[in-house]
């Protein structure tokens, strides 16, 4: 890999394949379709490889929309927090599915949904979540992300087709998330089965090292048949984790009573999520030589973590950080104007392949 002029983050399509059978088996064995999450992953030049494996995309924002619309196809989700007068029209000109967060931008928009003949949906907020960060409880006191009154949903019944309910969040407790889902069932039971459709949202790892995914399956399946429902899910890190790294490359050593390696990236400006929840890189944690590893912005915080290895590091000594793709790219900046990783793949034959570099002249292009 030395060819490849570090920073780059690098998609490895033989450990992205992994998580893509295991959505291909939970999609198969439940009946489930699964909508890939761009809020977390949407570095599109990978959507050739996946799309075989997915039902098509879920978004966030107008432009995650249309991106998802062109660059992915297959059937296509329209969420926003909150549309704009001036983003309506072309949202649903890009969508199957348009579903709004509150009854108030339903009254202003459903018209113009239906004179399209697009389907319509709700966001349902369960008042529960399996967040720890209060940051990212979309059940947190007074949530703005969807309504929960049940006199309030049955007003809307008549206009929508579906809902989406997202409540998980890093869960990896398949028993945690039947609990919760017979809550969802007991409380809305009366809702759900009067919908074509309901998506379960993401942020259930499913994909992960003994997650009991026959289990999950059978749960939706029995989910889904109960109430006569398309049952949605809309993995994002479930389906990137382990699949991407970030290779970097040490600049400089400094020893101030504490080995730290500064290396050509930066943690705010590539892999902010981890900063934003005080989290630490997945750094190598092999060998009897303790080393921090350190950014070069000059955020004095601007640290990966603590990470170990088998010898002395020396200056341009290539270092791996691991599960990279999961709210990096897609949240990557121009902070100091560090240069930002490019983008590569390694093909399932080995062959390693640049897709996108940024220069200087993206840097200039992003500002005025």
């Amino acid at each position: 890999m030395t060819e490849l002029q570090t920073p780059y983050y690098l998609i490895d399509k033989a450990r992205l394949r992994s998580n893509m059978e295991k959505i291909q088996r939970l999609r198969e064995r439940s009946g489930a379709k699964a909508l890939l999450a761009l809020k977390c992953f949407a570095t599109w030049s990978a959507f050739d490889f996946m799309r075989d494996f997915m039902d098509g995309t879920t978004s966030s924002s107008l432009f995650e929309l249309r991106l998802g619309h062109e660059e992915f196809g297959k059937e296509t989700h329209a969420y926003s927090v909150a549309w704009a007068d001036h983003e309506i029209d072309e949202a649903i000109s890009h969508a199957d599915k348009i579903i709004f967060n509150s009854l108030g931008q339903l009254d202003r928009f459903a018209g113009k949904a239906q004179d399209k003949g697009i389907q319509i949906g709700l966001r349902l907020n369960p008042r529960f979540s399996t967040s720890g960060f209060d940051l990212a409880d979309p059940a947190r006191p007074f949530s703005r992300l969807g309504e929960w009154d049940i006199t309030r949903l049955d007003a809307a019944m008549d206009r929508i087709s579906g809902v989406m309910i997202h409540y998980n969040c890093e869960n990896g407790d398949f028993d945690l998330f039947d609990h919760q889902l017979t809550r969802i069932e007991t409380e809305f039971g009366d809702i759900l089965a009067r919908l074509d459709w309901v998506s379960l949202g993401g942020g259930i790892h499913f994909t992960g090292d003994d997650y009991p995914l026959d289990r999950l399956a059978d749960r939706l399946a029995a989910f889904s048949q109960k109430f006569g429902v398309q049952v949605y899910l809309e993995p994002g890190e479930a389906s990137i984790t382990r699949s991407t790294t970030l290779e970097v490359s040490v600049l400089d050593i400094i020893d101030n009573g504490k080995k730290v390696a500064i290396v050509d990236s930066s943690i705010e400006a590539h892999m902010l999520d981890l900063l934003i929840y005080r989290e630490t890189a997945k750094l190598p944690q092999q060998g009897d030589h303790d080393y921090q590893i350190a950014g070069k912005t000059c955020l004095a915080g601007d640290i990966f973590g603590e990470a170990r290895f088998d010898r002395e590091l020396q200056i341009g000594d290539r270092i791996t950080i691991d599960d990279a793709a999961g709210y990096t790219m897609v949240k990557k900046n121009w902070f100091n104007g560090v240069a930002m990783p490019s983008i590569a793949i390694r093909e399932e034959d080995g062959t390693l392949k640049l897709v996108r570099s940024f220069p200087y002249d993206d840097y200039k292009a992003s500002l005025s």
